[in-house]
């Protein structure tokens, strides 16, 4: 039998992974089935279990193709600019993160249960996405914030990640939850990803 590549393996679950995202625009992650992914691919359910095990690695590899993307506008920010001040700083990370919509979905799922249910090498990968926008975020405070201190820029680090689980549900309300905000008295005012997060990021940077 003919030695299937690693560049081979790596595009088949491209392929496995596109299959998740397209779904995902429409479906929610407890409707998308490994069923459903097979149906708009080129692999049966039974071929899926040969990339990944469980649905849950599927969308782990979403979850860091994501970062991996948003690594890359943040390397934009650190290598496409020689000064910033702190609200052109703001401005430019709030931008970044208006364009990853997708991202932001997956941080306001159920990680735990997504890496629980995924293998120890494909959560190590993970990881180093994660990890990389962490760096990434410090090594811009370093370059255009010189003023804060390593307690700062770890506080700042410890509370925006964190911040930012909470984006996508503030800024992508559904009618069914305007409606039921409303009967319950509450005033909800709707703001952008950008706007949430340039003030987050404001407020942060200490302008």
């Amino acid at each position: 039998m003919k030695k299937v590549t690693p560049e081979q393996i790596a595009r088949k679950r491209e392929e496995i992974i596109n299959a998740c995202e397209q779904l995902y625009q429409t479906m929610s992650f407890r409707e998308i089935t490994l069923k459903e992914i097979g149906n708009i691919t080129s692999f049966s359910r039974p071929t899926i279990y040969n990339y990944f095990e469980t649905k849950e690695e599927i969308f782990l590899g979403l979850f860091q193709r994501e970062y991996d993307r948003w690594n890359e506008d943040l390397t934009a920010i650190l290598e496409g600019n020689e000064q910033l001040s702190k609200t052109d700083l703001a401005d430019r990370i709030a931008n970044s993160l208006a364009g990853r919509e997708q991202l932001l979905k997956l941080l306001s799922m159920n990680n735990y249960d997504m890496e629980a249910n995924s293998r120890q090498e494909l959560l190590n990968s993970f990881k180093q996405s994660y990890g990389g926008s962490m760096q990434r975020m410090r090594m811009l405070l370093v370059k255009f914030c010189p003023d804060m201190s390593e307690p700062d820029i770890q506080n700042f680090i410890y509370t925006f990640f964190p911040f930012m689980f909470g984006i996508y549900p503030y800024t992508a309300v559904t009618e069914k939850q305007r409606t039921a905000m409303k009967e319950a008295g509450i005033d909800y005012v709707f703001q952008t990803v950008y706007e949430l997060t340039y003030r987050c990021l404001i407020r942060l940077l200490g302008e």
